[in-house]
């Protein structure tokens, strides 16, 4: 009998890694079958990825009349960081300009501002170089962004804080859409999923799939991908953590298994869809700024703001009215307790991975749509999304929406002070002091130990 019910669960343990398996073999599709489309049909401003990288732009400014007026005969040069590579090349009547590169790799272009006609100049003097790392079959704009009068030089640090804070709002907003379903993960199943950035990812892919492969707008794409992401989860946790739960495994095996998974789906993307970066269709071409007085967004940012707003109250309501909410609630803090009262825990688990894959997805298509897609998306965010998580307070749904915007708040205001490079790490340091005055965060309760 004994040995039956091992061989039962051996087959149903096999069946469960099949259909993982399945599901992998399946992202591998979507994401071969979107690369083919970007080499078939490639959007204005991404050649295909075997073509060597571009750099473009155009060289304008607004005079006094509101006009748009180019500039020619502007040098700009690029070299390359070995020294290997060097050019100039001149901006044509219209002040366009365009450059293909040998090789990708990293490069610099610097605008020679003498070529400017008198009173123009630019408008962050710091910008007068770029550093540019390129993709294969990248094209690349550099915007070099002129200004006139008393403009020119660029705003002081005090006139460029509300733009600061704005983008910081912007960036927390994104980071917390991933991060609560990070913190609703740890909450209920005590796991650190560290293949929570691919979630990320693989919700970027897949609208990228719907919107550029399918030539779904983007409005109905997006949504679409939100629910492919929670099925995602679902499966996810179906396939690899309920088995694993069942039979007793640890919390630092499992930890090392989301590692083992989230290293191989990050390789799985970088194959099938190589390491160019990639946008939504509907994004190709940005409108002016909106005149806000102390800001001036792009009507994206304010979208992806909006947005995020509605999804993380709608979020904060469904956890504090609905019955699953408060039932997640309840397993959070004490999961025995609340099997004891008849919540079906191992079902609320399962709503958890769907929301939490969910607001994954919705999270990487923003990422996506401030700084294209590509390979990595989730995982360059997944260092922030586990700091706002665990500022805001580990396993606190809220403290991680704190704790995200925090972060946001923290590395683009600390932009303005330190070099843009080392922006996160003035942020992380900042954390850590926060950590160790408050250890348990800003949210989180302090816990006895010993």
């Amino acid at each position: 009998m004994v040995g039956h019910h091992r061989d039962r669960r051996r087959r149903a343990l096999a069946r469960r890694v099949g259909c993982l398996l399945v599901g992998v073999v399946g992202l591998a599709g979507l994401a071969a079958a979107a690369a083919p489309a970007g080499a078939q049909e490639p959007p204005a401003e991404q050649a295909p990825a075997d073509e060597a990288p571009q750099v473009n732009g155009r060289i304008r400014y607004e005079d006094e009349a509101g006009e748009d007026v180019a500039v020619p005969d502007v040098e700009i040069t690029v070299e390359s960081e070995d020294g290997s590579f060097s050019e100039t090349l001149t901006t044509d009547d219209e002040g366009v300009f365009s450059l293909d590169l040998p090789a990708p790799g990293n490069y610099t272009a610097e605008i020679d501002t003498s070529g400017l006609p008198d009173g123009v100049g630019l408008a962050d003097e710091d910008r007068a170089t770029l550093d540019l790392n390129l993709s294969p079959g990248q094209a690349q704009p550099l915007l070099f962004r002129l200004a006139t009068g008393d403009e020119v030089g660029g705003e002081s640090t005090l006139e460029k804080l509300p733009d600061s804070i704005f983008n910081g709002i912007r960036f927390g907003l994104v980071i917390a859409m991933c991060a609560i379903g990070l913190s609703l993960i740890f909450g209920t199943t005590g796991l650190v999923n560290f293949a929570h950035g691919d979630m990320v990812t693989f919700g970027a892919l897949l609208a990228f799939f719907f919107n550029r492969t399918l030539d779904i707008p983007l409005l109905i794409a997006a949504p679409m991908a939100v629910v492919g992401g929670g099925l995602f989860g679902a499966v996810f946790n179906r396939g690899v953590w309920r088995p694993l739960r069942d039979r007793g495994t640890g919390l630092v095996a499992m930890m090392i298994v989301s590692f083992g998974i989230g290293l191989g789906l990050r390789y799985v993307f970088l194959y099938q869809f190589q390491g160019a970066r990639r946008s939504f269709g509907d994004f190709d071409y940005q409108p002016d700024d909106v005149d806000l007085g102390l800001i001036s967004p792009v009507p994206r940012d304010l979208w992806i703001m909006g947005i995020s707003i509605v999804v993380l109250v709608g979020v904060a309501v469904f956890l504090q009215r609905t019955l699953m909410g408060k039932a997640m609630r309840a397993v959070s803090d004490d999961s025995d307790l609340a099997e004891s009262s008849g919540v079906d825990v191992e079902r609320v688990i399962a709503w958890v991975w769907i929301t939490g894959g969910g607001l994954a997805a919705l999270g990487g298509i923003f990422q996506g749509l401030d700084q294209k897609i590509q390979w990595q998306t989730g995982n360059q965010l997944l260092l922030l999304i586990f700091a706002g998580v665990i500022l805001g307070g580990l396993g606190t749904s809220y403290g991680a929406l704190v704790g995200s915007l925090t972060m946001g708040l923290l590395i683009q205001v600390s932009a303005l002070f330190v070099d843009t490079e080392v922006r996160n790490a003035a942020a992380l340091l900042v954390m850590i002091v926060v950590l160790m005055v408050r250890p348990q965060g800003i949210l989180g309760y302090a816990e006895r130990v010993g």
